[in-house]
């Protein structure tokens, strides 16, 4: 067992208002460390990591692993909100242009994220489901092995579902830009090619994505 969750139940009001869609998850700082979900042998685990953490229990370190990482890449992306309710992130985006969205935890005991989404008729959440290592959307066949290849994937097909992220911080950073620039012209397949010190590959591999 690596970790427990600590969920509440989703709101009424929301659910019949979006049936298959959703709201959020209490706050991710409560991740421990992969060290101290792996107690040694006969030692107690410490009753914090039993009950207190949103993650619910994995069943395999491979999951554990894609989670985990994830969270980080979602810290960094800027358009994660966290534990946002449902209708605070569907207050956020009403006045936004039409697919304008916004990722943020689920309060669903079987799913950790959501995306909310400026449509066309109304403001949506759609749960991220995670099965097996891979993502998808509630309702869709189509899996993905990383969060934001499905976000990249609904950016950029023929539907056009999602458009542009909300992000906390509207002015993105010089870096962040020439990272997404660079990514652009040579894909993340091509990132080792590049002629650059590793320590700026290392930055370019931190978010290898066009979002």
């Amino acid at each position: 067992m690596v970790a427990h969750s600590k969920v509440e139940a989703d709101n009424a009001v929301a659910d019949r208002r979006s049936p298959h869609l959703e709201a959020s998850v209490s706050d991710r700082s409560q991740i421990q460390p992969a060290r101290a979900l792996h107690p040694s042998p006969g030692r107690a685990t410490p009753a914090l990591l039993l009950s207190d953490t949103h993650f619910r229990t994995f069943r395999s370190h491979s999951d554990f692993t894609v989670i985990t990482k994830t969270s980080s890449m979602l810290d960094t992306c800027g358009f994660y909100w966290g534990p946002m309710d449902v209708n605070v992130a569907h207050d956020k985006l009403k006045s936004e242009p039409i697919g304008t969205f916004l990722i943020r935890d689920s309060k669903q005991k079987n799913c950790f994220f959501a995306i909310s989404v400026k449509t066309a008729r109304e403001t949506v959440s759609i749960r991220i489901k995670f099965h097996a290592g891979k993502f998808s959307l509630d309702g869709s066949k189509e899996l993905f092995s990383c969060l934001f290849q499905l976000v990249e994937h609904y950016m950029t097909s023929p539907k056009k579902m999602l458009v542009s992220p909300l992000r906390k911080v509207r002015l993105r950073p010089l870096q962040e830009l020439c990272r997404k620039s660079i990514l652009a012209t040579f894909g993340r397949q091509n990132l080792d090619s590049i002629p650059l010190n590793r320590v700026l590959k290392d930055y370019l591999k931190s978010f290898p994505f066009q979002i």
